[in-house]
């Protein structure tokens, strides 16, 4: 008897790792950010050249929990059929809202039903 017990136990463990193990890895959770205080004005960047397959993201300010920090402008290879949102503050009715932007759309045009990166799709970026 003791041992059915104990074998039934090893079994549902060994079948609760399996189900584990396949589980999405690509589980996202959105978080709003808000701040009483707005974000100080844009930092003017020059615009580097342009480089072949590549975009330029303008800098912004972000939020480090306790006050906005700039966040400086880089270069992100292009996505084929994808639309770059750019990060913003919105001011609602919880004070300031920071929203992360981020890529939209899909190989089926901008905001198209194709392609959507794992995890974006409850994002709300696809």
């Amino acid at each position: 008897m003791h041992k059915q017990v104990l074998y039934s136990a090893m079994l549902l463990s060994l079948l609760s790792a399996i189900s584990l193990a396949q589980a999405d890895p690509n589980v996202s959770f959105g978080v709003t950010i808000s701040s009483g205080t707005p974000p100080p004005p844009i930092r003017y960047e020059p615009v580097p050249p342009p480089r072949p397959a590549y975009i330029w993201l303008q800098g912004y300010w972000g939020w480090d929990g306790h006050a906005h920090v700039w966040i400086p402008g880089r270069w992100e290879r292009e996505r084929p059929g994808y639309v770059y949102a750019q990060p913003q503050w919105i001011e609602g009715p919880r004070g300031w809202e920071f929203r992360p932007g981020g890529w939209k759309g899909g190989p089926g045009g901008p905001g198209g039903q194709g392609h959507c990166p794992p995890g974006q799709r409850k994002k709300g970026n696809c």
